[in-house]
């Protein structure tokens, strides 16, 4: 069914102000133009809506009836012209991304705090994946785009460079290390270890750093989630192997941070989102927002 708008619009107009020449100036039209939008409306209708006389307008019966129903149409298309008006502006909107859990710790945090405070009516929904999980999700539309971290992707999808984050030893300010500005892995040797476990996406990629002088290291724990092995770091089980993006800065103050050199071992993230993808403004400005913030950060180069 084809509402007609102007004519609602007209009616309500002419109900409102009492007459046909201030309902005419209230929606900046003629007289005549007026009169043949509420005729349209009636005909549609096929009922009298307005009585009119040479002195007076008065609605009928069944004009006043139906007055706050065509109130409340013009109100709800208001409102909705509105919502989708702002979010064009990415005023207004939804948004869900998927990201590895190591960004979602420190890198991530400090983008949303900022687009929240920019966009407040927006709605944010972060799915912390590994990262091959990341990359179903943005193939399977379950997320708008992803940061993962960097390797082979499918042909559907685009990866843009995004930013590199450097393996570090993470231990309590009482280890036999923890004096150190920066260690040799070979340092290592001798000291019991936390290090990423077989399913993580992090334990390949230090193998084949590292080759054989991997095989020198003593890890007596390995875990899946960097988050997890700073929590026993902290709790005096033993020293860390993570990257440093996993350690929010403040957050357990008994823990020193070292740089691991010779090799320095780094991963790089990724931006992805399929190639085809058109992202709504929402998404946008935070896909650019996260931009902004990569490029500032010292782990880019």
């Amino acid at each position: 069914m084809k509402i007609d708008t102007l004519g609602l619009q007209a009616f309500v107009a002419i109900a409102e102000q009492g007459g046909f020449g201030r309902a005419a100036g209230q929606l900046h039209i003629t007289q005549t133009a007026l009169s043949r939008r509420l005729a349209n409306l009636e005909a549609f209708l096929d009922v009298m809506l307005v009585e009119r006389t040479t002195r007076s307008v008065a609605l009928t019966t069944i004009g006043a009836q139906f007055l706050p129903h065509a109130r409340r149409l013009l109100a709800d298309l208001s409102s909705a012209l509105l919502e989708i008006r702002e979010t064009g502006k990415a005023q207004r909107g939804e948004v869900t991304l998927a990201c590895v859990p190591t960004v979602g710790v420190q890198f991530l945090p400090q983008v949303l705090q900022v687009y929240c405070a920019r966009f407040p009516d927006n709605r944010v929904k972060v799915l912390d994946h590994a990262s091959a999980a990341v990359e179903e999700a943005v193939l399977r539309r379950e997320a708008e785009f992803g940061i993962g971290i960097a390797g082979h992707h499918g042909p559907e999808l685009r990866a843009e460079p995004l930013l590199h984050d450097h393996f570090v030893l993470v231990c309590r300010n009482d280890h036999a290390l923890a004096g150190a500005r920066r260690l040799r892995w070979s340092r290592l040797e001798g000291h019991a270890l936390i290090v990423p476990g077989g399913g993580s996406s992090n334990r390949p990629l230090l193998d084949g750093a590292l080759g054989a002088a991997a095989a020198a290291l003593k890890p007596l724990y390995e875990v899946q989630r960097s988050s997890t092995a700073v929590g026993m770091v902290d709790a005096g089980i033993a020293a860390a192997v993570v990257p440093r993006l996993a350690l929010q800065a403040g957050t357990y103050p008994r823990l020193k941070v070292i740089p691991l050199v010779e090799p320095v071992v780094s991963r790089r993230f990724d931006l992805l989102a399929r190639k085809t993808a058109v992202l709504s403004p929402a998404a946008q400005a935070l896909h650019d927002l996260i931009r902004e913030r990569a490029d500032r950060m010292p782990s880019k180069t």
